[in-house]
């Protein structure tokens, strides 16, 4: 079976840039950034792909496919096969299918998983937890799996924009979709994985860092840190909810007709307190990684309690009920405690993926960033927890 392969072009008003960041996972509609791939092993899985011999699964799986639409042409030859280079830990593919009207492609995503992303997640609970939301009717559907990888419906809709998370209307839909993402059902125990995901990632970075690295970023301090952070922030009364960990506006996409949000990639996905996971979205909204300088995070564009309690209040009330204000401020306020474990988490993946990633971005420094803010912001934060201490803990700036 012999495949056209599309070289990929770039769409009117698509603003590409050289470097690339933790930030797309999957790039819909034609969108893409240019990365490298070093990994050989991924090199070996996709070439025959890209040169039209599919895996019989995956043949089956197109054919089920094809089947169910009723519409695309049976010559398979027809089908147009796009590389969306950019993904981090896979290779996708977009198939363009023509249908038998001849005037509609139907589409859909072929991902190839990546090697080497032990370090950061499970790639096993990885794909149950994609399962499972496409099961729940969250983010793209389930198509088909194979052995190197998966088959997933391709989704018509926007990418979010850095300036698009400041956006009111935006960002109160943003909050409810939050919401929502917290509640679902899913599998595991309904325990906090925070830190102990921290601890690992900590014992990475002391492994792969020189000792001039590991003082610069004071690892030998983090430890007590972590451990401290832990015993303040495990309220007896937070909420526990299934969190995606990684909610900067290149996971959230959007429909412009109907306004409906999806979230994806869940790489990080995992029982958390949701004022972690509000934290992170905070810290997010310093970024933007579609600039000249991807790695730099401006903190001038932190959101002010004003917009952080409207977020808040939204994701609150989004369960049908209007929230007390108590209870508005109290979120609000575990949320900014969290943003000091949320620099620790994203620091120690910068440092790692600076150890371990070949791509244009300047991961140390962004790590150098956020472990500033860690230290900035600590003392401000832990102050009564520090003085109810006795001293237990001293500033390590």
């Amino acid at each position: 079976m012999m495949i056209r392969l599309s070289h990929w072009y770039k769409p009117p008003s698509v603003t590409v840039t050289k470097n690339l960041t933790r930030i797309p996972r999957r790039f819909y509609a034609g969108v893409r950034i240019h990365s490298v791939s070093t990994d050989t092993k991924m090199v070996m899985k996709t070439k025959g792909l890209i040169e039209g011999i599919f895996p019989d699964e995956l043949k089956k799986i197109l054919r089920s496919v094809a089947s169910e639409w009723g519409d695309v042409v049976d010559d398979m030859d027809s089908l147009e096969v796009v590389p969306l280079k950019g993904a981090m830990t896979n290779e996708v593919f977009q198939i363009n299918w023509p249908t038998k009207r001849g005037d509609v492609i139907r589409k859909l995503l072929i991902r190839i998983y990546g090697e080497g992303v032990e370090v950061f997640f499970k790639r096993d609970e990885e794909i149950r937890t994609f399962e499972c939301m496409s099961k729940h009717g969250q983010g793209p559907k389930l198509l088909g799996r194979f052995e190197d990888g998966r088959v997933e419906e391709f989704i018509h809709a926007r990418t979010l924009s850095a300036a698009d998370l400041r956006d009111p209307e935006i960002s109160a839909l943003v909050a409810a979709k939050m919401r929502e993402f917290h509640d679902l059902d899913m599998p595991g125990p309904r325990s906090v994985l925070l830190w102990s995901r921290m601890r690992d990632w900590l014992a990475e970075a002391k492994s792969l860092c020189t000792a001039k690295d590991a003082k610069k970023f004071h690892l030998d301090n983090l430890d007590e840190e972590i451990r401290m952070l832990e015993k303040w922030l495990s309220l007896d009364y937070q909420d526990i909810g299934f969190c995606h960990n990684d909610l900067q506006y290149g996971n959230i996409m959007m429909d412009e007709e109907t306004r409906s949000i999806t979230i994806i990639d869940y790489e990080y996905a995992s029982y958390n307190p949701v004022a972690y996971d509000i934290a992170n979205h905070f810290c997010e909204m310093v970024a933007d990684y579609h600039s000249e300088t991807p790695h730099v995070l401006d903190y001038s564009k932190y959101p002010d309690l004003e917009e952080r309690y409207r977020f808040v209040h939204t994701y609150l009330s989004s369960s049908g009920s209007e929230p007390r204000k108590d209870e508005v401020e109290r979120l609000v306020d575990d949320a900014e405690k969290y943003t000091l474990a949320n620099h620790i988490f994203w620091g120690l993946w910068g440092i790692i993926s600076g150890y371990v990633n070949k791509l244009d971005f300047d991961y140390l420094e962004y790590a150098r960033q956020r472990f500033e803010q860690y230290w900035l912001r600590r003392t401000q934060l832990l102050e009564s927890y520090v003085a109810h201490a006795n001293g237990y803990v001293e500033d390590a700036t």
